[in-house]
């Protein structure tokens, strides 16, 4: 005889060994799709078209480069590791020194820093690359950026002006040993060495890391937006280092993804002693502004962070520079004047509107780029599900 109990048995144990491998499957269906960007994933930012790369190297001149550092696992051994960080440098123009780049900047929130930017408000120009990294990295990624200088130009100090560096920071403490300071003069001059246009590597690279945002894995993005020949045909450019945020602020699009994702009420929170987070924003363009419009469009770029769900916590350190390549801005002119060309006021509104879109983009771009990272003390930040994003909003791979 056929021992019914035992076959319900068997039966019910066949079910719950398929619910399971289910359940592995879609996990690791999870944690090993490709990443990819937003446009790739039918999200659609906006109504301008971007550049034929999406990123701020669309922007004529303009040149993006990374260190990334990832070494060591397991318990937290202050000055030695684990190792979850970098640095990411953009470099205006070459020869930016002798051929200055207006620029301008804004201050959303100011719980950190991005040094040089006193120079830049009273000059209305920048002269150096942009370096990003973490808190503590900052000195010495400075004097990364002075080596590199006074390698191409010698005169520096001496018979030549000095310099202050432009250097822009994020808490990585999370998931880096943030004490060691592990960003050396090298791998800043290796960043600008290696510095190119063309594509931009996104997310857990460079300064992003070891970066948090939205509860997610966050790090570097970017995007690109082109005006009509009707409106000048100027590009905008944007590059962030995102991470800030809590996942039920999370906005993609105009879906509170956030709050659809899984129902928590958190994510990741910072560690006892550790900031909430902050973002850096570097805008670039072709369109002829001056300082003070540059810092108007600094301004603007802001809107572009809130549309993701930003609110520029109490703890956030949130900085935005932009600059055009346009105009030269001589280093010694020899004659009294110069001339530069200048975009009428009336005619902006298209240049911030992009700006918005782009900086939106590039933030959306930062998440879904990145890859999960498991950090100091084994604390893990998970990439956002791709799969999940998409059945959220709705929408289809291309």
């Amino acid at each position: 005889m056929i021992d019914r109990r035992l076959v319900g048995q068997q039966a019910l144990l066949l079910v719950l060994c398929c619910l399971l491998m289910s359940c592995m499957k879609a996990h690791a269906s999870d944690q090993e799709e490709p990443r990819l960007r937003a446009r790739q994933l039918g999200i659609v930012v906006g109504t301008y078209p971007t550049g034929p790369l999406n990123a701020i190297t669309d922007v004529p001149g303009v040149k993006v480069g990374h260190t990334t550092l990832i070494a060591g696992e397991g318990a937290l051994k202050a000055g030695i590791g684990p190792i979850r960080t970098g640095v990411t440098v953009v470099i205006p123009r070459d020869d930016v020194w002798h051929q200055k780049v207006p620029a301008g900047s804004f201050v959303l929130n100011g719980t950190g820093e991005m040094t040089g930017l006193a120079w830049v408000a009273e000059s209305g120009f920048l002269e150096y690359p942009i370096a990003l990294t973490n808190t503590l990295n900052v000195p010495r990624v400075a004097n990364g950026v002075m080596s590199w200088m006074i390698s191409q130009y010698p005169e520096i100090g001496i018979t030549d002006d000095t310099l202050t560096p432009v250097v822009a920071e994020c808490d990585d403490g999370r998931l880096n040993d943030i004490q060691g300071r592990h960003v050396a003069e090298a791998d800043v001059v290796n960043a600008l060495n290696s510095a190119v246009g063309g594509p931009v590597k996104e997310g857990t690279v460079g300064a992003g890391t070891g970066m948090v945002s939205y509860g997610f894995k966050g790090g570097i993005g970017t995007a690109s937006r082109t005006l009509p020949e009707s409106d000048g045909g100027y590009t905008v450019g944007v590059l962030v280092n995102a991470n800030h945020g809590r996942k039920p602020e999370l906005v993609v699009s105009g879906v509170p993804v956030g709050r659809l994702y899984d129902g928590s009420a958190a994510g990741p929170p910072p560690q006892p002693g550790q900031s909430e987070g902050s973002i850096i924003i570097v805008v670039a363009t072709d369109a002829p502004l001056d300082g003070r419009q540059l810092n108007r469009l600094a301004k603007r770029a802001a809107l572009g962070l809130a549309r993701t769900g930003s609110t520029a916590r109490h703890g956030s350190g949130d900085f935005i520079i932009a600059f055009s390549t346009a105009n030269v801005i001589p280093h010694y002119p020899q004659k009294r004047t110069y001339a530069l060309t200048h975009l009428a006021d009336t005619h902006l509104n298209p240049v911030i509107t992009v700006t918005v879109e782009a900086t939106e983009e590039a933030v959306i771009n930062a998440l879904t780029a990145a890859t999960t990272v498991v950090g100091r003390d084994n604390y893990k930040v998970e990439a956002i599900s791709l799969s999940r994003l998409r059945a959220i909003l709705g929408t289809s791979s291309k």
